[in-house]
């Protein structure tokens, strides 16, 4: 691997202004709107629909975290004493992290992938009113290959930032549009409530469980490569990338409250049974109007197409760093993994493969949601640990910039929630084998 960092004057310049920061900013944005998708929406909705706005703190929480968490990745990344990457980090951890991230970004590529093909399929046949699932996911599919494909990274930050305005109008839009109650929100996020259980899993679980899936999410690896396509390379890129994420987040603490607030307005005390995007959609239809049913398909449509271009070129960058990583040992690395063939069969395959599971007549997902949740389960105490261990230690990070005593108590808290949200994993996916093998 390589040697010393030597800080060279290289890459964009700094910003000097308020106006030159918010100009910078860019991989915060992308990363953020990677993570946020159709999932997130409907898991605000209905957790709002469950519990008010109660438990909105979790949100709060959760986000506050993985940006402490993300953040200190995102400092080895920038400031370590190798000038290497974070993955290169974690493979001189241990060697077997190079082909392992690899395998994994590959097979959760097609597994998430199918999700998002599926969602932006029916998100568009909602709002156009004709085609088919398949037809209109082929579509954006592609349109989404040209942007990956497209040599210039500036491009793929202003379509991100489009989708962001649109994500904006649509989310809080319809927050608005339903009445949200200010003094609800406020308590809902300050006063740490813990309601009575609603569901399988009392509030503390669920509490907990989000809290600790933070460090085990694969797509925490993904902000270091937006950073390195950004240009930020060394540590005078810190303070500027700091408040890059800061910004992104308290975005995405934004838009998650506001689909929040229109679970609890609308669902909450009600007795109305969400469980699906469709359940969702059909709701607000009801009483908003078909102009309440649009807005939210075209919140979904941002969120899962934003989704679908940021996971297949994070995956992508990580299959092929994790590939050329391994083939190079310890030593340099042969080639660049952004430009690598390695890296453009990857973001094919994340983008054309799932196509197959929105035609005609294919199963529904419970299988492929059992063996997702199952591979999952192995990530989130692999990564955690891993990323814990090479941001403390002098020999990976440097004396410099290793974890502070504060900054190993937030990455050993978020381990050791990691572990227990493994537990509850464990037990949700055998829970869900037993129901379907009862059904079968």
């Amino acid at each position: 691997m390589s040697h010393e960092l030597k800080e060279v004057d290289v890459g964009p310049p700094l910003p000097s202004t308020f106006r030159q920061y918010l100009r910078s900013m860019g991989p915060g944005i992308i990363v953020v709107l990677t993570w946020l998708g159709a999932g997130d929406i409907v898991e605000c909705g209905i957790s709002g629909g469950n519990y008010g706005y109660a438990l909105m703190w979790i949100i709060a929480v959760a986000l506050i975290m993985r940006y402490l968490f993300v953040s200190l990745i995102a400092k080895y990344q920038l400031c370590n004493q190798h000038g290497e990457g974070v993955l290169d980090g974690l493979a001189r951890l241990h060697p077997w992290y190079a082909p392992f991230l690899m395998v994994v970004a590959i097979v959760m590529g097609h597994i998430y992938g199918s999700y998002m093909s599926v969602g932006i399929g029916e998100s568009c046949v909602a709002i156009a009113g004709f085609g088919e699932t398949w037809q209109w996911a082929t579509l954006w599919c592609l349109v989404a290959l040209a942007i990956v494909f497209w040599p210039v990274y500036g491009y793929l930050e202003i379509v991100f930032k489009v989708m962001l305005a649109l994500l904006a109008v649509s989310l809080i839009g319809l927050a608005a549009w339903v009445g949200p109650s200010p003094s609800g929100i406020l308590e809902g996020v300050f006063e740490f409530k813990l309601p009575e259980q609603k569901g399988e899993f009392d509030s503390l679980l669920i509490a907990i469980g989000m809290l600790g899936a933070i460090g085990g999410s694969l797509m925490n690896l993904a902000y270091p490569y937006f950073l390195d396509q950004k240009g930020w390379k060394g540590p005078r890129y810190r303070r500027l990338q700091i408040y890059d994420f800061l910004l992104a987040v308290i975005v995405m603490i934004v838009l998650d409250l506001a689909i929040w607030t229109v679970g609890a307005e609308l669902i909450y005390g009600t007795g109305a049974h969400i469980t699906t995007l469709e359940d969702l959609s059909t709701l607000l239809s009801k009483v908003l109007g078909s102009g309440g049913r649009l807005l939210f398909h075209l919140g979904v449509f941002a969120a899962v197409f934003t989704s679908l271009v940021g996971h297949a070129v994070g995956l992508g960058m990580i299959a092929s760093h994790g590939y050329l990583r391994w083939q190079a040992g310890n030593g340099p690395l042969q080639g660049d993994y952004r430009t690598h063939p390695l890296y453009r069969a990857v973001v094919v395959w994340i983008l054309v493969s799932p196509l197959v599971w929105t035609m005609p007549g294919m199963p529904d997902f419970v299988q492929l949601t059992l063996i997702t949740n199952s591979f999952q389960v192995v990530l989130i105490p692999i990564l955690a640990g891993g990323l814990w261990m090479i941001t403390a230690r002098r020999r990976f990070i440097g004396e410099k910039y290793r974890n502070r005593w504060w900054e190993n108590g937030i990455m050993g808290l978020v381990f050791f929630l990691a572990l227990f949200a493994t537990v509850g994993s464990v037990k949700s996916v055998f829970e869900a084998v037993q129901s379907l093998l009862e059904r079968t």
